[in-house]
């Protein structure tokens, strides 16, 4: 059985990672992010996903037992987050819409529905004069899509924390860093759709709830199947790289300016290389 002090450990880590987003929703309610500064925030948050999948995780697992258990862990991910991210609707960040043409500032953020039954890109908000009580009634889809996203984030910090104390911190700093620019991505679509702000702050800081539910699960699942470390880091690494590459680049390149999500992008790999090199794995 795992000790309490490690259970404990992980849980705390995997909290202060997922409070990240609280910070960011924080951040969201006092300022109002133009394209500039949207794209380049979803890049940082994308350039941190992508490296410490790939460089870390990934790369973790391949060392610890080789390509194999490695290409089915990842593959295993990135095809569970398929099939949920198509068969349970849900609403994840926000989507974009200026109303004046070449406008900087971000006018009108629509949810973006996923899921059986939603076909093409739409809107569950109206354009024009959106009410927080079709907000509300969303609520749920909105708590599901957080859920799908945030649980393998937790999943990371437990399988890292259990493989190694330093490497589950690296881990949990690194999605501190990502949460942040997801938190104002989370909480900007409500604020700018007529959500009082307390409300969408509330939001943003139970969005990163989900993470200490994913590590303390797999915390305790794999304190008894050890073996089983590896694929779970590669796992979450498919898993990382899908929503990155399904929702995360997509987002800041359609309503963000493209040169500076690059530019956000490649700031959010060279953090998480510095972290890297600090903690030393």
């Amino acid at each position: 059985m795992i000790d309490i002090r490690i259970l404990g450990n992980i849980v705390l880590l995997s909290l202060v990672a997922g409070l990240g987003t609280g910070l960011g929703g924080l951040l969201a309610i006092f300022a109002k992010p133009g394209r500039k500064s949207f794209g380049f925030l979803m890049g940082i948050t994308a350039g941190v996903m992508i490296a410490l999948s790939f460089f870390e995780l990934i790369n973790k697992a391949w060392e610890m037992k080789g390509f194999w258990t490695t290409t089915i862990g990842f593959t295993l991910g990135a095809v569970c987050m398929f099939a949920l991210d198509n068969f349970i609707p849900h609403i994840r960040f926000g989507e974009v819409e200026t109303h004046k043409e070449g406008s900087e500032e971000i006018d009108c953020l629509q949810a973006r529905p996923h899921g059986r039954g939603h076909g093409r890109r739409g809107s569950l908000f109206h354009q024009t004069h959106i009410t927080n009580r079709r907000l509300l009634n969303s609520g749920i889809l909105l708590a599901m899509g957080i859920t799908l996203h945030n649980l393998p984030e937790g999943i990371a910090v437990g399988a890292g924390y259990l493989h190694q104390p330093s490497f589950g911190l690296f881990i949990a700093l690194a999605i501190l860093l990502h949460n942040i620019p997801e938190g104002i991505a989370t909480a900007l679509p409500l604020c700018e759709c007529g959500v009082e702000r307390g409300v969408a702050l509330r939001v943003s800081f139970l969005s990163g709830l989900a993470e200490p539910v994913g590590a303390l699960l797999a915390a305790l699942f794999l304190s008894s199947f050890e073996n089983l470390i590896p694929a779970s880091l590669a796992f979450a690494g498919g898993v990382m790289v899908f929503i990155t590459l399904d929702e995360l680049v997509p987002t800041a390149r359609e309503f963000g300016h493209q040169h500076f999500t690059a530019f956000g992008i490649i700031l959010g790999t060279v953090l998480v290389f510095i972290l890297s090199g600090v903690f030393g794995v």
